[in-house]
Protein backbone atom coordinates (compact mmCIF):
# COMPACT_ATOMS: atom_id res chain seq x y z
CA UNK A 1 0.00 0.00 0.00
CA UNK A 2 0.68 3.62 -0.43
CA UNK A 3 0.06 7.21 -0.34
CA UNK A 4 -0.36 8.47 -3.55
CA UNK A 5 0.11 12.24 -5.27
CA UNK A 6 -2.98 13.86 -6.49
CA UNK A 7 -3.34 15.22 -9.19
CA UNK A 8 -3.98 19.09 -9.21
CA UNK A 9 -6.57 21.53 -10.76
CA UNK A 10 -6.75 22.45 -13.21
CA UNK A 11 -5.52 18.89 -14.82
CA UNK A 12 -7.59 17.67 -17.59
CA UNK A 13 -8.67 14.27 -15.72
CA UNK A 14 -10.16 16.35 -13.33
CA UNK A 15 -12.58 17.22 -16.20
CA UNK A 16 -12.92 13.85 -17.73
CA UNK A 17 -15.27 11.11 -17.07
CA UNK A 18 -13.97 7.78 -15.57
CA UNK A 19 -14.08 4.61 -16.94
CA UNK A 20 -15.86 1.62 -15.81
CA UNK A 21 -14.24 -1.25 -13.70
CA UNK A 22 -15.02 -4.32 -15.80
CA UNK A 23 -14.20 -6.69 -13.06
CA UNK A 24 -12.07 -6.43 -9.44
CA UNK A 25 -8.66 -7.53 -9.86
CA UNK A 26 -5.89 -7.97 -7.47
CA UNK A 27 -4.54 -4.64 -9.27
CA UNK A 28 -7.82 -2.88 -8.38
CA UNK A 29 -7.63 -4.18 -4.57
CA UNK A 30 -4.20 -3.17 -4.87
CA UNK A 31 -5.28 0.56 -6.13
CA UNK A 32 -8.67 0.77 -3.89
CA UNK A 33 -6.22 -0.11 -0.63
CA UNK A 34 -3.80 2.52 -2.09
CA UNK A 35 -6.82 4.82 -2.36
CA UNK A 36 -7.84 4.10 1.61
CA UNK A 37 -4.18 4.90 2.82
CA UNK A 38 -3.93 8.28 0.60
CA UNK A 39 -7.47 9.28 1.95
CA UNK A 40 -6.44 8.73 5.44
CA UNK A 41 -3.46 10.39 4.81
CA UNK A 42 -5.07 13.49 3.93
CA UNK A 43 -7.54 13.39 6.15
CA UNK A 44 -10.56 13.13 4.71
CA UNK A 45 -13.79 11.24 4.01
CA UNK A 46 -13.70 10.00 0.56
CA UNK A 47 -11.15 9.58 -2.56
CA UNK A 48 -11.66 9.17 -6.56
CA UNK A 49 -9.85 7.29 -8.87
CA UNK A 50 -9.39 10.44 -10.85
CA UNK A 51 -8.13 12.61 -7.83
CA UNK A 52 -5.05 10.39 -8.04
CA UNK A 53 -4.59 10.13 -11.78
CA UNK A 54 -6.36 6.38 -11.86
CA UNK A 55 -9.04 6.95 -14.56
CA UNK A 56 -11.27 4.12 -13.12
CA UNK A 57 -14.90 4.53 -11.68
CA UNK A 58 -13.09 3.51 -7.77
CA UNK A 59 -14.15 5.30 -4.99
CA UNK A 60 -13.46 5.27 -1.20
CA UNK A 61 -15.62 6.84 1.88
CA UNK A 62 -15.69 6.21 5.42
CA UNK A 63 -17.36 9.10 7.12
CA UNK A 64 -17.07 6.88 10.12
CA UNK A 65 -16.82 8.78 13.66
CA UNK A 66 -14.16 5.97 14.63
CA UNK A 67 -12.76 5.23 11.37
CA UNK A 68 -11.93 2.59 9.63
CA UNK A 69 -15.50 1.31 8.15
CA UNK A 70 -14.13 2.60 4.64
CA UNK A 71 -16.46 1.47 1.52
CA UNK A 72 -14.45 0.88 -1.35
CA UNK A 73 -16.67 1.09 -4.69
CA UNK A 74 -16.30 0.31 -8.45
CA UNK A 75 -18.76 1.77 -10.08
CA UNK A 76 -20.98 3.17 -8.19
CA UNK A 77 -23.94 4.68 -9.33
CA UNK A 78 -27.00 7.02 -7.47
CA UNK A 79 -30.38 4.66 -7.44
CA UNK A 80 -32.09 7.14 -5.65
CA UNK A 81 -31.87 10.37 -3.64
CA UNK A 82 -33.69 11.95 -0.76
CA UNK A 83 -36.07 15.04 -1.02
CA UNK A 84 -34.18 16.57 1.84
CA UNK A 85 -31.22 19.02 0.70
CA UNK A 86 -28.14 19.51 3.66
CA UNK A 87 -25.62 21.85 3.04
CA UNK A 88 -22.07 21.31 4.12
CA UNK A 89 -18.71 22.93 3.81
CA UNK A 90 -16.89 21.09 0.80
CA UNK A 91 -13.05 21.09 -0.25
CA UNK A 92 -10.56 18.70 -2.35
CA UNK A 93 -6.86 18.10 -2.22
CA UNK A 94 -7.18 18.58 -5.91
CA UNK A 95 -7.51 22.32 -5.48
CA UNK A 96 -5.93 23.06 -1.70
CA UNK A 97 -6.75 26.63 -0.38
CA UNK A 98 -10.50 26.30 -1.18
CA UNK A 99 -13.81 25.11 -0.04
CA UNK A 100 -17.13 26.26 -0.53
CA UNK A 101 -21.02 25.67 1.37
CA UNK A 102 -23.03 22.62 -1.43
CA UNK A 103 -26.08 21.58 -1.11
CA UNK A 104 -26.80 17.68 -2.18
CA UNK A 105 -29.52 15.57 -1.22
CA UNK A 106 -29.15 14.42 2.79
CA UNK A 107 -29.77 10.60 1.58
CA UNK A 108 -29.00 8.45 -0.94
CA UNK A 109 -29.25 5.02 -2.20
CA UNK A 110 -25.95 3.86 -4.04
CA UNK A 111 -25.29 0.79 -6.09
CA UNK A 112 -21.32 -0.81 -6.95
CA UNK A 113 -19.47 -3.50 -7.31
CA UNK A 114 -17.53 -4.37 -3.73
CA UNK A 115 -13.99 -5.46 -3.55
CA UNK A 116 -15.13 -8.68 -3.53
CA UNK A 117 -16.50 -8.45 -7.08
CA UNK A 118 -20.43 -8.58 -6.03
CA UNK A 119 -23.20 -5.65 -7.13
CA UNK A 120 -23.95 -4.32 -3.69
CA UNK A 121 -26.52 -1.47 -2.93
CA UNK A 122 -26.03 0.85 0.31
CA UNK A 123 -28.03 3.56 2.05
CA UNK A 124 -25.85 6.67 2.68
CA UNK A 125 -27.16 9.13 5.09
CA UNK A 126 -25.67 12.68 5.87
CA UNK A 127 -21.97 13.37 5.92
CA UNK A 128 -21.48 9.63 3.95
CA UNK A 129 -24.05 10.88 1.34
CA UNK A 130 -22.54 14.30 0.79
CA UNK A 131 -19.04 12.58 0.62
CA UNK A 132 -20.01 9.62 -1.54
CA UNK A 133 -22.02 12.24 -3.88
CA UNK A 134 -19.00 14.31 -3.90
CA UNK A 135 -17.12 10.95 -5.58
CA UNK A 136 -19.55 10.29 -7.46
CA UNK A 137 -19.07 13.60 -9.24
CA UNK A 138 -15.33 13.71 -8.99
CA UNK A 139 -15.71 9.72 -11.53
CA UNK A 140 -17.82 11.80 -13.64
CA UNK A 141 -15.22 14.44 -14.51
CA UNK A 142 -17.20 17.27 -12.30
CA UNK A 143 -14.99 19.18 -8.90
CA UNK A 144 -17.51 20.11 -5.91
CA UNK A 145 -17.32 23.75 -7.01
CA UNK A 146 -19.30 23.21 -10.12
CA UNK A 147 -22.17 23.28 -8.42
CA UNK A 148 -21.40 26.73 -7.67
CA UNK A 149 -22.84 29.80 -10.20
CA UNK A 150 -20.29 30.96 -12.22
CA UNK A 151 -19.04 34.05 -10.08
CA UNK A 152 -18.89 31.77 -7.38
CA UNK A 153 -16.67 29.45 -8.70
CA UNK A 154 -14.54 32.24 -10.82
CA UNK A 155 -14.19 33.77 -7.21
CA UNK A 156 -13.16 30.30 -5.32
CA UNK A 157 -10.69 29.08 -8.25
CA UNK A 158 -9.51 32.80 -7.78
CA UNK A 159 -8.97 32.45 -4.28
CA UNK A 160 -7.48 29.50 -4.39
CA UNK A 161 -4.44 30.04 -6.87
CA UNK A 162 -3.45 32.91 -4.79
CA UNK A 163 -3.04 30.75 -1.64
CA UNK A 164 -0.67 28.71 -4.02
Amino acid sequence: MAVRPFVMWPDRRLKTAAAPVSEITDEIREILADMVETMDAMPGVGLAGPQIGVMLRLAVVDASDTRGKVIKMANPEILHSSIEYREHEEASPNLPGASAKIKRPRAVTVRYLSEAGIIDRRDFVGLSATSVQHQIDHLNGKMYFDNLSRTKREMLIKKAGKKR
